[in-house]
């Protein structure tokens, strides 16, 4: 096979693979401007539904539930995850091959399995289901994602930069705080919007932890999908999280480019 031959075909394969995953959200952006509710056809541009999900209450407190419980998994999952990272590549302690698998397991074993062991759990101790335990489930969850990017980071840069700063006269907490986690401030940041977006969409665990009065965006969307199809509210919906989603990549991107 000759090697245009070749560009080509690897250029029609990478043509298909995008269109298969943009053709479909760009299809949902044009209909949320859709002026009629038919999801069929184009009949004219309007903004009305963007209007109708700005008056539903319901979407907009569990919007607000999503949010809260994606920043607060976040914080604490960066938090935990960074330093078991820095301890399992810094520290040379006993067992760290078996607590690195352990922290391995989240990521390996299904979501399914996970959310109902949760569920169990919680059943087990009589503890009632709700914010709180939608929150616990997300944050055991993010912590090993945080754990795999940050670890990589902390052991991909040159250590004789920690051990310039310790000749110099730093301790071992301005050295950390002034030059390992500024150099590892990239993979923190990735990792915080790694955790942020899978819990802020996270649907599986969060419908087997909720009780009673606490339900997320997911859950909202697809409850009302579910009883009467996929309408223009949800198009705009997804437009305005689509919207988000852009920000924070692009932020992200601006971020590590001056880190660079």
């Amino acid at each position: 096979m000759s090697m245009s031959l070749r560009d080509k075909l690897m250029g029609l394969y990478s043509a298909f693979v995008y269109a298969f995953l943009y053709v479909p959200i760009i299809i949902v952006i044009i209909f949320s401007f859709n002026e009629s509710r038919t999801l069929g056809q184009f009949t004219g541009f309007s903004l009305k539904w963007y209007q109708v999900l700005l008056e539903d209450k319901v979407v907009w407190v569990a919007f607000y539930n999503s949010l809260n419980v994606a920043v607060i998994t976040t914080l604490v999952s960066l938090f935990l995850g960074t330093l078991a990272a820095y301890g399992m590549v810094r520290l040379d302690i006993g067992g760290k091959g078996a607590v690195d698998s352990l922290l391995y397991v989240p990521i390996i074993i299904p979501e399914i399995a996970e959310a109902l062991s949760l569920l169990l759990f919680y059943k087990f101790t009589g503890y009632e289901l709700g914010w709180l335990t939608v929150l616990l489930g997300h944050i055991a969850f993010d912590i090993s994602f945080v754990y795999v990017v940050v670890r990589a980071r902390l052991a991909g840069f040159d250590r004789s930069l920690e051990e310039a700063s310790l000749t110099l006269g730093a301790n071992e907490v301005q050295t950390f705080l002034k030059v390992t986690l500024p150099l590892s401030m990239p993979g923190i940041i990735a990792a915080a919007l790694i955790a942020f977006t899978l819990s802020f969409d996270d649907f599986i665990k969060t419908a087997f932890t909720t009780g009673p009065g606490f339900q997320t965006l997911p859950l909202i969307i697809w409850s009302q999908s579910a009883r009467g199809g996929v309408g223009p509210e949800l198009n705009a919906l997804t437009t305005v999280i689509m919207a988000i989603s852009m920000t924070i990549a692009y932020i992200y991107a601006k971020l590590t480019m001056e880190k660079q």
